[in-house]
């Protein structure tokens, strides 16, 4: 008496029912088959770096339930903006004023950053060190300042100061990441040779060297040691020493 219908057009069935007299009559039932709405899904762009977000977009309904929900702006609209960590299929389903429903779905391919590596790098105040950065096909170095290139991989750094630089590397899907480099300038060493010195010929003076770690005297010539900071001078003429402090 309740059979279950699911005609694939509209159709009218006819009942005969018949009593225990064996008398008889017949009724009619008209079954009206709705069509399912087209659901149409996009994303715009259909791919994205880690980090940015994409529009999502769904028409040919008059309601929208989005799936998965994690990471939309909402589940209910037609239009959420997605911003998923990995590729993700999102899959919408529509439902028109008559209550009928169909989905679609779309892919959104998320694009790993570039991994850059760099290392810091200390320097004399004067002197140049360059620098390297590895993991992308591009590079913007900033800022300019002290540096030969600013977008090469390996610039010549000669900063008057401490500086950090940041470098944007870029890679070949588009996606770009940065990395800091701190290149340390260390001051030069306050050197002291000590006050000129008088002597007679064949005699000898203690010169005195201050201001740094270690020292390196030219000439040698006259001179009981040359990596000392205070060597015995007994030069047989007139001589200027140079000491080198580092």
């Amino acid at each position: 008496d309740n059979p279950m219908a699911s005609p694939a057009a509209h159709t009218t069935y006819v009942v005969t029912g018949t009593d225990n007299n064996g008398c008889s009559d017949t009724a009619s039932v008209n079954v009206i088959v709705n069509p399912l709405p087209t659901i149409i899904a996009s994303a715009s762009p259909d791919s994205i770096c880690i980090g940015d977000t994409a529009s999502l977009l769904a028409s040919g309904a008059d309601s929208y339930t989005w799936t998965p929900a994690a990471d939309l702006s909402c589940s209910n609209c037609p239009d959420p903006k997605a911003f998923p960590l990995s590729t993700t299929t999102y899959i919408v389903t529509g439902t028109d004023a008559k209550g009928c429903e169909d989905t679609a779905h779309v892919v959104l391919e998320v694009l790993p950053l570039p991994v850059l590596a760099a290392q810091d790098e200390e320097v004399c105040i004067g002197d140049s060190v360059q620098l390297g950065v590895t993991g992308a096909v591009s590079y913007q170095w900033s800022p300019a300042t002290g540096l030969s290139c600013t977008n090469c991989d390996n610039p010549m750094a000669s900063p008057a100061v401490t500086t950090t630089y940041t470098v944007t590397g870029t890679s070949a899907t588009g996606c770009a990441d940065t990395i800091q480099v701190t290149v340390t300038v260390h001051p030069l060493p306050v050197i002291s040779a000590g006050q000129d010195q008088e002597i007679c010929l064949g005699d000898s003076v203690q010169l005195q060297a201050s201001g740094a770690s270690s020292y390196s005297w030219t000439p040698a010539a006259g001179l009981a040691c040359t990596n000392c900071d205070n060597p015995m001078a007994s030069p047989a003429a007139h001589t200027t020493y140079v000491v080198t402090g580092t």
